[in-house]
């Protein structure tokens, strides 16, 4: 009998685990950070961006898209918008909600191109979503400093062209790069003047036991002497389970680094 209540109980704690973990893994959270950057034009002031990557299977919740309209001053999909078995109806409604929030700008990742890629690419032409394959968008203030927005296919699919954005991005002017897989940081060089790395894809482990996971968690760090923020994602990949690496969306505030006092 003790054994079957040995059993029992492991079975009661298991079920426990599995449903804190799926409870976890369709949290909403908008996280809301401030990014000082070195040589980051004034003049443009304070730039928002509401960033969300690896959204995956899930729908937007109405409270993330009601918390953070009007904030920002762009939208960017970070890559995984879809993946296979995905509705199209669902990446639709997704893609309308995000429009409210402010103009969209999208970069692939490699889940979707699990999805059927023409339609979804259609699906984002007709939409309105500006697609940042191996291309860049230029931003100009009033006081004529320039911003460059880059983004890059799949780094880890081998689809990026870091060459073809920099040939949009010739001009003198601050750089930022949006790309779906933070691995990209270690490719780049000094003369490449990319100052902020945008990226998802690691999910943050998306399941990590006792702080251990196979991706380290998402956060903002210097790599290669580039900021990078890495998100955990909005969503999950293979199982509709998290620990220890919630969901995360970001409100993303750039603002110069403060000058040191003499």
């Amino acid at each position: 009998m003790e054994i079957i209540y040995i059993l029992l109980g492991m079975l009661l704690i298991g079920s426990f685990l599995l449903l804190y973990m799926y409870k976890q893994a369709f949290a909403d959270t908008v996280l809301k950070q401030e990014i000082r950057l070195k040589d980051f034009p004034s003049s443009f002031g304070a730039v928002k961006i509401f960033f969300i990557s690896d959204i995956h299977k899930r729908v937007i919740s109405d409270s993330i898209i009601d918390e953070v309209k009007g904030k920002p001053d762009l939208v960017i999909i970070g890559g995984d918008l879809a993946e296979k078995g995905v509705p199209i109806e669902r990446v639709s409604a997704n893609i309308e909600k995000l429009k409210t929030v402010g103009p969209v700008f999208f970069v692939w990742g490699n889940n979707d191109y699990e999805f059927n890629s023409h339609e979804l690419d259609s699906l984002l032409y007709h939409s309105g979503v500006k697609v940042l394959d191996n291309t860049a968008v230029k931003f100009e203030s009033a006081a004529g400093d320039v911003l460059y927005l880059l983004g890059i296919d799949d780094f880890g699919l081998g689809k990026s062209r870091m060459d073809l954005a920099m040939r949009d991005a010739e001009e003198n002017g601050f750089r930022i790069l949006v790309s779906h897989n933070p691995a990209i940081a270690s490719s780049l060089t000094a003369e490449d003047e990319i100052r902020l790395i945008l990226s998802g894809h690691t999910h943050g482990g998306q399941i990590r036991i006792f702080g251990f996971g196979p991706y380290e968690l998402g956060g903002i760090k210097q790599k290669n002497g580039i900021t990078v923020m890495t998100s955990n994602g909005y969503g999950t990949t293979g199982v509709p389970f998290r620990l220890g690496a919630k969901p995360e969306t970001h409100l993303l505030t750039l603002v110069p680094e403060p000058e040191e006092a003499d």
